[in-house]
This record gives structure tokens, sequence and C-alpha cells, in this order.
């Protein structure tokens, strides 16, 4: 069975380039890192703290694609994947280039979803 991880990439707190090393030790089939491009600083929702202030770790995530070419360094086979990548946010000619030159030099593991 093969079994992979997904991982939020709060900015600051975490290596991606560590997190996926560390997944390939483990033994992982492969990786994942979403992306949120714009997360707002307060909501009306009491989820997920009261007060509407969105702790700080879910306000800053880091760009997958750039995260996930940092984890391509360090690796050799695990899979490495968008575990969602905001299409319509993106423009999509820049959106294919990132996408192919992270398959081109991850050497073909690389997914998009």
């Amino acid at each position: 069975m093969n079994v992979g991880t997904s991982v939020p990439l709060p900015a600051y707190t975490i290596d991606p380039a560590f997190m996926a090393k560390k997944a390939e030790e483990l033994g992982f089939e492969s990786i994942w890192y979403a992306e949120h491009a714009a997360v707002p600083v307060k909501s009306d929702s009491p989820f997920p703290a009261t007060g509407g202030e969105i702790p700080w770790t879910y306000s800053h995530f880091t760009d997958p694609y750039i995260a996930l070419a940092r984890a391509s360094a360090v690796t050799s086979k695990i899979k490495l994947g968008t575990g969602i990548t905001l299409v319509p946010e993106r423009n999509p000619l820049l959106l294919a280039k990132e996408i192919a030159t992270l398959d081109r030099y991850s050497g073909g593991v690389s997914s998009l979803a």
C-alpha cells in the first residue's frame, strides 16, 4: 500500500525541504502541499478561534510550487504534489510554466491536484 502525507505549510515554521526529506526517509510515497493564496485575518466565523481572529499560522502560507521546488532539491523518489491549486486565481501561462519547470527539475515526480 502507498501512503502519502498532506502537510500544511505555514510560512516561517517548517522548512518544506526538511519535511519532504523526513517523509521520504520514513517511507511515504508522496507529500502534498496545499495552496492558500489569501486567507482573511478577521472572520465572522467562530472557527478556528473565538473572536474572529484567524491564528497567525493559518493566515501566512508559503507558495506550494516554491516549497515543492525546495523539496525536490533534497529528495530523489518521493512524489511531490499540490493538495489543491487555485487555478482561477493564477495566470494560466505562468502556472503551466511553473508546473513544467517543477516537473523537469524534480525528475518527473511532481503532480498537479
